[in-house]
């Protein structure tokens, strides 16, 4: 009996417990998908050009950078969005709001709530307009979902 103790005993001293303490942790910082680099913003800026605003915005959702931790990514595309989104007229934000789905419409709010923290020069009135126009559309489904969804913009 002593002799399959032993072994075992020595068989467990070969884990390293220190790798487990909280001072060595790192979270897994290897394990995002690198291929999440948001928006193509000359895409974006060409169909700003052309005209086809709702598209920019299609494309923006699409390729959302949600759940990324790289910050400039998250940082490089609340810019775009919020370029775009203030690139609408305010007559043309209930068919922009129309031609999203409910996951599009859960991404704009959280750009909008977003943009509600780095408020820049005439952001603030336009993120209004489009929360009122979401609202008016998703209920409060829609803020209840992005609250609780633990993927950020």
């Amino acid at each position: 009996m002593s002799k399959s103790l032993s072994g075992s005993v020595s068989a467990f001293r070969k884990i390293d417990v220190d790798q487990y303490n909280e001072d060595y942790y790192k979270d897994d910082e290897g394990t995002e998908v690198s291929s999440v680099t948001g928006p193509d913003e000359a895409e974006v800026t060409n169909l700003l050009n052309q005209g086809k605003n709702i598209d920019a915005l299609k494309v923006v959702f699409r390729s959302a950078p949600l759940g990324s931790k790289n910050q400039t990514v998250k940082n490089s595309a609340l810019s775009l969005v919020m370029k775009v989104l203030m690139s609408f007229k305010p007559s043309d934000i209930d068919k922009a709001v129309g031609a999203l789905d409910s996951e599009m419409l859960d991404t704009l709010m959280k750009y909008v709530y977003r943009g509600f923290e780095i408020p820049s020069e005439g952001s603030s009135a336009v993120l209004l307009q489009w929360h009122e126009k979401v609202f008016a559309s998703g209920g409060l489904g829609s803020i209840m979902r992005v609250l609780t969804d633990r993927r950020e913009v």
